[in-house]
């Protein structure tokens, strides 16, 4: 996985499991990948260490990554848009605007 796989994965699995993360470990996260801030940047902001601020991501990482592996909500998101985008291509009327409904709630 590269640069930004890896970052969209970790983003998606963020919006995914967001509310279990404590309230420090979310606003790291959002400097780090939403507001696109350096580790020093944050660390300053927050007046913590830049390494502190690295494990705090790095924590977020290896939550992010036990309650995927528990409870697979990634895996069954991404199931869903593989189903989806096979039969929006169908000729079938009906089957279309199911799943454009579908999309519209993911």
């Amino acid at each position: 996985m590269d640069a930004l796989e890896k970052r969209e994965y970790y983003i998606i699995l963020f919006d995914l499991y967001e509310a279990i993360l404590t309230d420090k470990q979310r606003i790291y996260f959002k400097e780090y990948y939403f507001n696109d801030l350096s580790l020093s940047e944050i660390g300053t902001n927050y007046d913590i260490s830049r390494s502190a601020v690295f494990d705090q991501i790095n924590k977020v990482h290896q939550l992010l990554d036990k309650y995927e592996n528990s409870l697979k909500l990634y895996s069954k998101y991404m199931k869903r848009l593989e189903i989806l985008n096979e039969y929006s291509n169908c000729d079938n009327d009906t089957v279309k605007e199911i799943i454009e409904k579908l999309k519209g709630i993911e």
